[in-house]
C-alpha cells in the first residue's frame, strides 16, 4: 500500500504524523506532493485532491468539525432549515486563517477529542449543538445522535456540561425517537399534558406515538416509508390496529416538517372526539 492508498483508507486526509507512524516518512510525502498525487495542507496535513472539503477546511483552520458539521458528517438526523455553514472548533487562543469563514466554536473541549483526528467527539459537538442550535432543533440532533453512536443516556446526564442549555438537553432526551419526526411531534404535543409512549409494540409491531390509551400516530419517513411493499405492511398494521380499537392517524415527512398546523389539528379534533380513550 502506498500513500494514496493509505490516505484513502483515512478518508483522505491525515495528519503528517500519523502518515510517519505508518511508514510514510518526509522523503514519501514530498515525492507524492512533487507529482501532485497529494497535497500539504497547513504544513501538518496531507490530502489527496479528492479528500472530503469540510475535512480539508478543517485542517486549513486547525480545528475539528463539529456542531451541525459533525452532526451531517455522521449522519444524525436534522431538520432542513439548520444552517449550512462550516461549524469547527478551535481552542481558544488558536489562529485560524479568515478565509475559513463559517460558524468558530472557541471552547475548551469537554470530551478529550481523538488524537490528531479533524472532527470532534460527539459530546463536545452536542454541547455546541444545544448553545448553537434553537432548543427543538437541538433535542431533534441530539436523539438522532444517541440513536446512532448508541449513546448512554445516564452516562450523557453524568457528563460534567458546561452550559445550561446542554444540561437542559441531557435531561430531556429519552432515546425513544425513532427519526426526527417523532422529536418534532411529541415536543409540540407535551404540553397538551396527555400521556405519550414511544415505540410500543401493538399488535406485533411498534408504533411510532400512542396518545393515552388508544390514539396511535404513525409518522412516514422517507427512509422506511418508500417501497410499495413497505406501504403494503404499514396499511395491514393499521387495519389491524382499527379491528381492535385503536384509531390510527399517520402522516408524512412533509405534513410534519412543513405544515405542522395542519397536523396538530387533526390529532387535537381525535382527541376532541374522544378518540384518545378506551371505550
Amino acid at each position: 500500500m502506498d500513500l494514496v492508498e493509505w490516505l484513502g483508507s483515512r478518508g483522505g486526509i491525515a495528519h503528517r504524523d500519523a502518515a510517519k507512524a505508518a511508514g510514510f516518512g518526509t522523503a514519501a510525502v514530498r515525492e507524492c506532493a512533487a507529482s501532485g498525487r497529494v497535497t500539504i495542507v497547513r504544513r501538518w496535513w496531507v490530502a489527496v485532491p479528492g479528500a472530503p472539503a469540510v475535512l480539508r477546511a478543517a485542517a486549513e483552520a486547525g480545528g475539528r468539525i463539529t456542531c451541525a458539521s459533525l452532526a451531517r458528517w455522521r449522519g444524525w438526523w436534522m431538520p432542513d432549515d439548520v444552517d449550512q455553514r462550516l461549524h469547527l472548533s478551535l481552542t481558544p487562543g488558536a489562529r485560524a486563517p479568515s478565509s475559513t469563514g463559517g460558524v468558530r466554536h472557541w471552547t475548551r473541549p469537554i470530551a478529550p477529542p481523538p488524537a490528531l483526528a479533524l472532527v470532534e467527539a460527539p459530546e463536545n459537538a452536542l454541547a455546541h449543538i444545544a448553545s448553537c442550535l434553537p432548543r427543538e432543533a437541538a433535542l431533534i440532533v441530539w436523539e438522532s445522535a444517541i440513536r446512532v453512536e448508541r449513546l448512554d443516556i445516564a452516562a450523557l446526564r453524568q457528563v460534567t456540561w458546561t452550559s445550561i442549555a446542554a444540561r437542559e438537553c441531557a435531561q430531556s432526551v429519552n432515546g425513544l425517537s425513532d427519526s426526527g419526526l417523532e422529536t418534532i411531534a411529541v415536543r409540540r404535543l407535551l404540553p397538551w399534558g396527555l400521556p405519550i409512549r414511544q415505540q410500543i409494540v401493538l399488535a406485533g409491531h411498534p408504533v411510532d406515538l400512542l396518545i393515552a390509551e388508544r390514539l396511535v400516530v404513525q409518522l412516514d419517513g422517507f427512509e422506511f416509508h418508500s417501497t410499495p411493499a413497505q406501504r403494503a405492511r404499514d396499511a395491514a398494521h393499521d387495519a389491524e390496529l382499527r379491528l381492535r380499537g385503536y384509531t390510527v392517524l399517520r402522516f408524512t415527512y412533509a405534513q410534519v416538517v412543513h405544515d405542522w398546523p395542519a397536523v396538530e389539528r387533526t390529532i387535537a379534533r381525535a382527541v376532541a372526539a374522544g378518540a384518545h380513550r378506551a371505550a
